[in-house]
């Protein structure tokens, strides 16, 4: 199970990272299944063709053996109201002591064929019974009554359940673990659990019964006799029809001539009936002793050793479902309503056949799509799963486990999810699955892989741990069920519990992929969570960044997590989610180290090129950090980092966060680091070139860098840097006007490039007068005003939460574009030299 949903996980990860929609741009339409690297399509098609279900086989064989069995049946029924009615009524004292004494016999065996099989409630009340015969048969035993069945089968039920708690008695000591270790005998589990009514099982008619009657010799000694009481029917009726038939008989007057025929008709329907039962009981052996139909439908439908029970079962209950009604009425009956039904009993034993048979179907591709269907429309069964969550008694650990499982499937489709977390009360029950156990000592929870020793036995909580993260993954698809994860108590303490990863574990390159997988499991959790638009995603983000050991836990991954680049992605991710709030965003430039890790990170060289999407990453969460942040800002500048920035600006791979970086350091820094900052005017020669030659995001971020880093040099300083650029100011003027006419509309993909265009253009008018006679020639000002009719709210921010703008400029864009508007208007006077309007 882990390897299949480890592989779901990774099927978003070779998607090229560039071309995704980042937080520097709002997202009209956010598809929640791609964050933390859910599939990205159902593993099943809404469309796909049903296929042909194995059962049915079942349920045709049932009902042929119901038509034999009702044939039998009916003809035994007239035979027995035959011989009372007409002979023994009408020639009782005329037959002679041979056919009265055959007679008497034979209505004896017939009496049992009145009704449908004891076999069929005794399995219902003890479904896990798997004694070949005893199991195996449908009809009564021929050759004793009901009455009598019914004590042998309750002796045989007895027998058993004393033998098994013996057997717990024995493993109890010590002296016997034939069982798997740390698995426990469920079935023995549920048997020993006390209980306030008797079980049919449990009751024995006959006192000491359990030390004469042994089960296996019981099951035999019935089985023969309902063979040898059905031929010797046959054997009797058909020597009294050879005898009629050739006139071995007295003939006299009319009355014997008429009770002749009486026989005859007699002792033609008791023969007719035994061979029916013969017939049926041929076929039956035939199909499921020769022809293997049980074991066929078993591999068939997948159910695993296991599910030889609930194949059993389910043909025991179309046959009865045949036989009480209408033929027809088992046809009706499938696999999955069967363990719908089983799953909503008060019996445990019958819950957890109903829970392995859909656990087996929900995760098969070809039963998926139809099962977790039907399951999500029966609400009240959502919510008995979802109940089940909540048993933390080792004896139902199966179901427990199974129950989970189911939900987990279900929580793939996203009506369902909005299901499950409307239930009252589910989201506690899934928390229930979060058991967090770390130890004192720092590796115990490693070494012992989650197995908690209790007085009952070996209890694992990993796999449930798996189960509920798994469940929390896919319920945060939707903000709904995202800000109802954030309400419940104690939920998201015992999320981040899980991404903590110490030095020893991420180094280990043979450390347990359980281990991995859980934190990697709650780093997806936290980051669909924290990615949450909206209100409710302010809200996540406040309570998310105020658990403290969040930042410490993702910077130990960062630092020490090389071998694991997908866990260093999720984490970088949600720093940057986390960014979007300002407390937030000073916590994790306040936390030791993150922001040499996050620069460690963006500047390392050597990775494979399917692993660069950790260094866009950082990249990107460095430009969130340093973004309105003059505390980060300072922090940054003394890491010494700033000429790597500009060197970065020459990596295709980096260049668009590097620039969003300097930008940040430029633009947001005091005064204190004015001189430190000196050095990003080395990097005006590349963003001008940038700017002759780019397009789109790149050009955009160019843009904003550039109307920065000039305002750090001088009218000569500037001009000395479009020498080395190779690119004069009338060039870069008619560049600036022709992006503005490209533009009619602020774009969406890059929704500042009118606004940094138009700061640049500024600046150019303010250093050099020259240049405004330039924009004039060029059509500046008409495409100004075009560009002030068209102006949105898009351009008033710097990031976007989904289609909600973060981090407003101080300056709008219409004031902006005023401000241009009035430069070009001003003229420069020839005698003093200054501009007048």
């Amino acid at each position: 199970m882990d390897a299949r949903n480890s592989a779901e996980d990774e099927a978003s990860i070779h998607v090229q990272f560039e071309i995704l929609p980042t937080i520097f741009e709002p997202q009209q339409s956010i598809d929640r299944r791609n964050s933390g690297g859910i599939e990205l399509v159902d593993s099943v098609s809404s469309t796909k063709l049903l296929v042909h279900a194995p059962e049915k086989n079942l349920t045709l064989f049932a009902l042929r053996l119901a038509v034999l069995e009702k044939a039998a049946s009916n003809l035994g029924y007239l035979g027995f109201i035959w011989a009372t009615v007409v002979l023994l009524g009408g020639f009782a004292s005329a037959l002679d002591s041979t056919d009265f004494w055959f007679i008497t016999i034979i209505l004896l065996i017939q009496a049992t064929h009145f009704s449908r099989s004891f076999e069929l409630e005794m399995l219902r009340q003890n479904p896990w019974s798997s004694t070949g015969a005893g199991i195996n048969h449908f009809r009564a035993m021929s050759s004793v009554s009901q009455f009598l069945i019914g004590t042998a089968k309750a002796i045989l039920c007895r027998c058993c359940s004393v033998q098994k708690q013996s057997q717990r008695i024995i493993e109890s000591t010590g002296t016997n673990y034939a069982r798997e270790p740390g698995r426990h005998d469920l079935y023995s589990d549920l048997q020993g659990m006390p209980s306030r009514t008797w079980k049919s099982s449990d009751v024995s008619l006959l006192p000491f019964s359990q030390w004469v009657f042994h089960s296996r010799s019981i099951s035999k000694l019935l089985y023969w006799l309902q063979l040898l009481s059905a031929t010797a029917c046959q054997v009797l009726s058909l020597q009294k029809l050879i005898r009629l038939h050739y006139g071995q008989m007295k003939r006299g007057g009319t009355d014997e001539r008429n009770r002749e025929a009486a026989l005859f008709i007699f002792y033609a329907l008791a023969l007719a009936e035994a061979l029916l039962f013969l017939l049926e009981k041929a076929y039956w052996e035939w199909q499921v002793r020769f022809c293997r139909l049980l074991d066929q439908v078993n591999v068939d439908c997948g159910l695993g050793r296991t599910g030889i029970v609930s194949i059993k079962r389910f043909l025991y209950v179309a046959y009865s479902k045949c036989v009480n009604g209408s033929i027809f009425d088992g046809l009706e009956l499938d696999m999955i309503t069967f363990s719908m039904d089983l799953l909503a009993s008060n019996s445990l034993a019958d819950q957890l056949i109903g829970l392995r048979t859909l656990r087996k179907f929900a995760v098969n591709e070809r039963f998926s799509e139809e099962t977790l269907q039907e399951i999500g429309l029966n609400l009240s069964l959502i919510e008995r799963l979802v109940e089940m969550l909540n048993w933390t008694a080792p004896q139902v650990e199966e179901i427990r486990q199974s129950a989970a499982e189911i939900v987990a499937k279900l929580a793939g489709k996203r009506q369902n999810s909005l299901r499950i977390a409307g239930i009252p009360g589910a989201l506690e029950s899934i928390s229930s699955l979060l058991h967090v156990n770390r130890s004192p000592n720092a590796s115990a929870d490693e070494i012992s892989e989650g197995k908690i020793v209790l007085d009952s036995g070996i209890y694992s909580f990993w796999t449930f741990n798996h189960l509920g993260l798994l469940i929390l993954k896919k319920l945060a698809r939707d903000s709904d069920n995202c800000g109802k994860i954030g309400n419940t108590r104690g939920l998201l303490p015992k999320i981040l519990e899980f991404t903590h990863a110490e030095e020893r574990l991420l180094k280990d390159p043979s450390a347990s992929a359980s281990l991995i997988l859980r934190v990697k499991r709650s780093l997806q959790v936290l980051k669909m969570l924290t990615s949450t638009t909206g209100t409710t995603g302010n809200h996540l983000r406040r309570e998310i960044s105020e658990l403290i050991f969040i930042i410490s836990n993702i910077r130990d991954i960062l630092q020490y997590g090389e071998a694991h680049p997908r866990l260093q992605k999720h984490g970088i991710d949600i720093l940057t989610n986390l960014s979007l709030d300002e407390d937030a965003k000073e916590r994790i430039g306040g936390t030791g180290g993150v922001l040499k890790e996050l620069f460690n990170h963006f500047f390392k060289e050597g990775m494979p090129e399917h692993l660069n999407h950790v260094r866009s990453a950082a990249g990107e969460t460095l430009a969130m950090l340093s973004l309105e942040s003059k505390n980060n800002c300072y922090r940054i500048s003394k890491l010494h980092v700033l000429e790597r920035l500009v060197g970065a600006l020459e990596v295709p791979l980096l260049r668009v966060n590097a620039a969003r970086i300097l930008r940040n350091l430029c633009a947001y820094s005091d005064a204190d680091c004015f001189n430190s900052l000196k050095g990003a005017t080395d990097a005006a020669p590349t963003v001008l070139q940038a700017i002759m030659s780019e397009e789109n995001k790149l050009l955009e971020v160019m843009l904003g860098l550039a109307a920065s880093v000039f305002k750090f040099m001088t009218s000569q300083e500037a001009s000395i840097m479009f020498e080395k650029a190779g690119v004069t100011e009338a060039e870069l003027a008619y560049r600036l006007v022709q992006i503005l006419k490209q533009h009619k509309r602020p774009p969406i993909k890059i929704p500042r490039i009118r606004r940094f265009a138009t700061e640049l253009a500024i600046w150019m008018m303010r250093d050099k007068a020259t240049n405004v006679p330039t924009f004039k020639e060029l059509g500046m000002e008409n495409v100004l005003v075009s560009v002030l009719e068209t102006t949105a709210e898009l351009e008033s921010f710097s990031v976007f939460s989904g289609t909600v703008g973060l981090s407003r400029h101080s300056t709008t864009m219409h004031s902006l574009v005023e401000t241009a508007l009035r430069l070009l208007e001003e003229r420069e006077d020839p005698v003093t030299g200054y501009r007048c309007s």
